[in-house]
């Protein structure tokens, strides 16, 4: 049995037998333990008792929870431990002498630091305009595709996607191109039925000025390559030419439409083309003749021509034949693409499930890469957090050899070194985070005097909470992450920087000093 001792503050000597399960201590009167203590939160922190562990976690309390001195969002407790609180201190006692052997199970969390559905659903948009369409992006319209996601494997959506990408580029690539070689050949064969139409008012200028259609001669139309059939009518419909149709009134689709459009646009001397069925094309053009009378051109007759010509067919066969190679060859470097990008995204994947399983079976300590995933950090460094507890929760103090955990001394010198000669604010912290250096750019900025602090961990020497607790959760990412940089922010003396920490390992792989260095942004 467990139960937590008031040894300071103004609630000296009061006792809290802490039950199984979850503790919770607050202000509030709901709390398991109710605390009504200046500074404490309603909900300041919770203790989960399981047999032979104890667990303490804050839960997001305004002036934080202190094990032994140190700042923490959780840890396990052990009889002694001290927890400091505003104006009061709380020492963990066990009733009955027990050695403390931890299993592999952990308590789970009661409350999670941040709201998951806030995270997912992107919370309040940005007022920076680039900001919100990206933000809109990611959390209005990718979730359509998230949806899609819930019924269809990753792996099937990339195909499905990488397809589509293939085809609608080559579509919206080589359409243009074909459609523009279609009209350049449609306004070709137009031009050629106008020069058949100017050679019909030619041959025949004297029976259209005596407006006698039937001597018009339209004989060398029948000759001619592409010529599917034609019909020379008057402006009322009658059919002048073929002879073989003469008289009659035109019922021809296309005769009809360019009769009506000759009408319509009787004063234009332009040439109607339009494309037809069966591939063919027909070209309309009015046929003048001039009036001695009034002296200008006079509109008497309409000629509609059918053509099937044989460079359209054999262009829309290289159109076709075109667009399919083109299709083909996409698909191809899509299928490429494809394969690239996932065994590109799912090697990193495999290489953390395959080294959290060694450090589970405690072949390796800590998650790591040398590939470049910025996106992944996050999930490596919650596992390794993860890791470090389970360690953490499975060391039998019994077991420890204090003759096996190096010294800080020569790391931490080798640190010094580094800082000599350094152009920015720079601090040299050991492995308990107290202070051991930091050069006269980093008093300025911090407001910390060597001379006052060395020795004294950066929690009793920084002014502001809030930035001993970004310096200890950079120091801690960078040591469960094998030394790896770890970078952050803070506003100092008015002024944003970014915080660059670097943990330097020992044999033991655990973390010896802590060099922080200090980069205005700009």
């Amino acid at each position: 049995m467990f139960k937590l001792v008031v040894v300071g503050g103004k609630a000296r000597g009061q006792e809290f037998v802490l039950k199984n399960g979850d503790n919770v201590l607050g202000r509030d009167s709901s709390c398991d333990i109710p605390f009504p203590v200046e500074g404490v939160s309603k909900k300041h922190f919770t203790v989960t008792v399981t047999d032979d562990v104890v667990y303490i976690q804050d839960m997001g309390s305004a002036n934080g929870t202190f094990v032994n001195g140190k700042i923490i969002k959780r840890a396990t407790l052990k009889s002694g431990d001290k927890v400091g609180l505003p104006n009061a201190i709380l020492q963990v006692v066990q009733v009955q002498e027990k050695k403390i052997v931890i299993k592999k199970k952990v308590a789970s969390q009661k409350e999670k630091e941040e709201n998951i559905d806030d995270l997912l659903n992107g919370g309040n948009p940005p007022e920076n305009l680039v900001e919100k369409l990206f933000w809109a992006f990611k959390y209005k319209i990718m979730p359509i595709f998230h949806g899609i996601n819930n019924e269809y494997e990753w792996r099937v959506m990339l195909a499905i996607f990488t397809g589509a990408f293939a085809l609608i580029t080559i579509t919206l690539t080589i359409s243009p191109v074909l459609d523009g070689a279609k009209e350049i050949l449609l306004t070709e064969i137009a031009n050629r039925g106008a020069h058949y139409a100017e050679e019909i008012g030619r041959i025949n200028a004297s029976a259209l000025e005596q407006k006698n259609l039937e001597r018009i001669d339209t004989t060398f139309l029948d000759s001619e390559e592409g010529v599917v059939s034609y019909e020379l009518f008057d402006l009322e419909g009658r059919i002048v030419r073929p002879t073989s149709r003469l008289n009659e009134y035109t019922n021809d689709p296309f005769s009809v439409q360019t009769r009506e459009w000759a009408i319509k646009n009787r004063d234009s001397k332009q040439v109607k083309k339009q494309l037809l069925e069966n591939g063919q094309i027909g070209i309309g053009k009015k046929i003048f003749a001039y009036n001695p009378k009034t002296g200008t051109p006079e509109q008497v007759g309409i000629i509609a021509i059918r053509f099937a010509p044989r460079t359209l067919a054999i262009e829309a066969t290289k159109s076709s034949r075109l667009y399919l190679e083109s299709l083909v060859t996409s698909f191809l470097v899509a299928i490429i693409f494809y394969g690239i990008i996932y065994y590109l995204t799912l090697r990193p994947i495999e290489e953390i499930r395959l080294q959290t399983e060694e450090a589970l079976r405690g072949r390796r300590r800590n998650v790591d890469s040398k590939l470049l995933f910025e996106e992944l950090n996050p999930v490596r460094n919650a596992i390794n957090t993860g890791l470090q507890r389970i360690r953490e929760l499975q060391r039998d103090e019994s077991d420890v050899d204090p003759n096996d955990i190096e010294s800080d001394t020569s790391y931490v010198n080798t640190l010094v070194e580094f800082m000599q000669g350094a152009q920015g604010p720079v601090i040299v912290l050991n492995s308990s985070k107290n202070l051991i250096k930091l050069n006269t750019a980093a008093e300025d900025i911090c407001g910390i005097r060597l001379s006052m602090a060395e020795g004294m961990n950066i929690l009793d020497i920084t002014k502001e909470r809030g930035f001993a607790a970004t310096l200890i959760e950079l120091c801690d990412n960078s040591s469960n992450n094998n030394g790896t940089s770890q970078q952050g922010h803070y506003e100092l003396q008015g002024k944003q920087f970014n915080i660059f920490i670097t943990s330097l390992m020992g044999k033991d792989g655990f973390a010896k000093g802590f060099y922080i260095s200090f980069v205005q942004d700009t």
